[in-house]
């Protein structure tokens, strides 16, 4: 049973009358709309939705506040608000920002292992034009999966160079800049730089769905905004921009299954899948990666090895030890028949150390949590260690503090310390909050090994890596 909504105190502060308004509008809503309901509608989670109210958000932005008064028709309540109730707060975040050194980042110590990642939200652009944002929700089709907040990301100077009628040259754009944050993305993460850049290339992107198109262009121009969605949704899910990355690979499916292009359409429910499970929701993510098995003769084997494995870590995650393992020898079958000549250039990542590594989690689970035997998974995260190059660091960073975690909660905490120091070498140098997540995961299981020195000494660093 739903607890009740906490009652709200409008006179408490500005902030405050602000969310007690906000909530009166949401309540008017037809079926008395949920905050969930309400951050869908608005690109944000509702958890936001939720601190705003409370006056827990210390500084709403002002295209949320435009945001929901167009979806609460409000009339514009709450950006005539904005001003009194949340200016003063931007100036001084503004103000902060152009202060030398107030936001630049610091030369990393790699030996150090710090992670790099940010939770800094891109600030609104100065001066942009609007977005008739009413128009983008109200839309059908690809164009509504458009998520709304990355248009703010786009200035105004590259919202003038956006083509009335597409060129074979704007399609090679498209698929020139997917490869270079893809390739960023696997070096360094997807957090800072990489972040920013693959959210305004998205915008762009999106927008040439609205150019003129020749019919003969029409669909390698949604293959090569699909393939950039996937790319970009990854960057997104790295840096736990969640509602960000779902909306992205939700739009980057949408324009996969409107070019026809079943590949493109199996790695984007591949990478929902893999997001659902990362955040809790494991039987979502099976229903996706079902869904990217459909019609599996129409995509490769490698493909289909892709998907099994997201399957198998569903399974785990819901702790079911016959559909896990039977997942896994689904996938491996699959993954032995693969031929690269025949896969799409994105899937050349998916080898066999990707797999390896891939499974080794699904096997993690089962045997952290289910009492399995743990060599089949150490053996798989060796596999993954010693077939990644640097060119894949963070998966290799990733695979190196799963199998320290494996080994300080099943095996021998020595050795795991060991481990788990070259993966801090390693991690220093990405801005992934994933690897970061896996890192703590790894001081918890050092935890357990009080009397032994070098577990210890392995979780002061893992503490003293994260604070930087």
């Amino acid at each position: 049973m739903p607890q009740p909504e906490k009652k709200l105190d409008p006179a408490r502060s500005p902030q405050h009358w602000f969310g007690s308004e906000l909530r009166l509008w949401r309540k008017r809503q037809p079926d008395n709309m949920s905050a969930r309901q309400l951050g869908l509608l608005v690109q944000v989670s509702g958890d936001v939705i939720l601190a705003v109210e409370k006056g827990q958000y210390p500084s709403c932005r002002y295209d949320l506040a435009v945001r929901l008064d167009e979806v609460l028709e409000t009339g514009g309540v709450l950006a005539r608000a904005w001003p009194m109730v949340f200016g003063d707060a931007e100036k001084k975040r503004r103000d902060a920002d152009k202060q030398p050194g107030s936001r630049v980042e610091r030369p990393t110590q790699v030996s150090e292992g710090r992670i790099l990642g940010s939770d800094a939200t891109p600030p609104h652009t100065e001066g942009a034009e609007p977005v008739d944002r009413r128009s983008l929700l109200q839309a059908g089709g690809a164009a509504a999966l458009i998520p709304t907040n990355l248009v703010d990301l786009l200035t105004p100077s590259a919202q003038s160079e956006q083509p009335g009628k597409i060129r074979p040259s704007h399609i090679a754009q498209v698929q020139g800049v997917a490869s270079s944050i893809h390739r960023w993305d696997n070096v360094y993460g997807g957090g800072g730089m990489v972040r920013d850049v693959a959210g305004r290339a998205m915008t762009w992107a999106a927008g040439l769905l609205y150019a003129d198109c020749p019919d003969g262009l029409r669909r390698q121009l949604l293959t090569a905004v699909s393939r950039l969605g996937v790319v970009v949704g990854a960057s997104a899910f790295d840096s736990y921009a969640h509602d960000d990355a779902q909306r992205t690979f939700r739009f980057a499916a949408e324009c996969a299954e409107e070019a026809g292009n079943w590949h493109l359409r199996a790695k984007a429910y591949s990478f929902l899948s893999r997001q659902a499970i990362w955040v809790g929701e494991a039987d979502d993510g099976l229903t996706h990666a079902e869904k990217g098995l459909v019609r599996s003769d129409r995509i490769t084997a490698t493909e289909r090895a892709m998907l099994h494995t997201a399957r198998a870590r569903a399974f785990a995650k819901m702790g079911n030890v016959r559909e896990t393992l039977t997942a896994v020898g689904q996938a491996d079958d699959a993954f032995s028949d693969s031929d690269p000549s025949v896969d799409p250039s994105w899937m050349a990542y998916y080898d066999a150390a990707q797999h390896s590594g891939d499974t080794a989690h699904a096997l993690f689970d089962l045997a952290v949590k289910g009492g399995q035997d743990p060599a089949r998974a150490g053996q798989r995260f060796l596999n993954a260690i010693h077939g990644h190059g640097d060119a894949f660091k963070r998966s290799r960073a990733i695979s190196r503090t799963k199998l320290a975690s494996l080994m300080m909660s099943k095996g021998d905490p020595r050795q795991a310390a060991q481990i788990g120091h070259d993966a801090l070498d390693e991690v220093g140098q990405l801005t992934s909050r994933r690897a970061a997540d896996d890192l703590r995961q790894l001081g918890r299981f050092s935890g357990k090994h009080p009397a032994v020195s070098d577990a210890t000494d392995l979780r002061e660093r893992i503490a003293l890596t994260l604070r930087g």
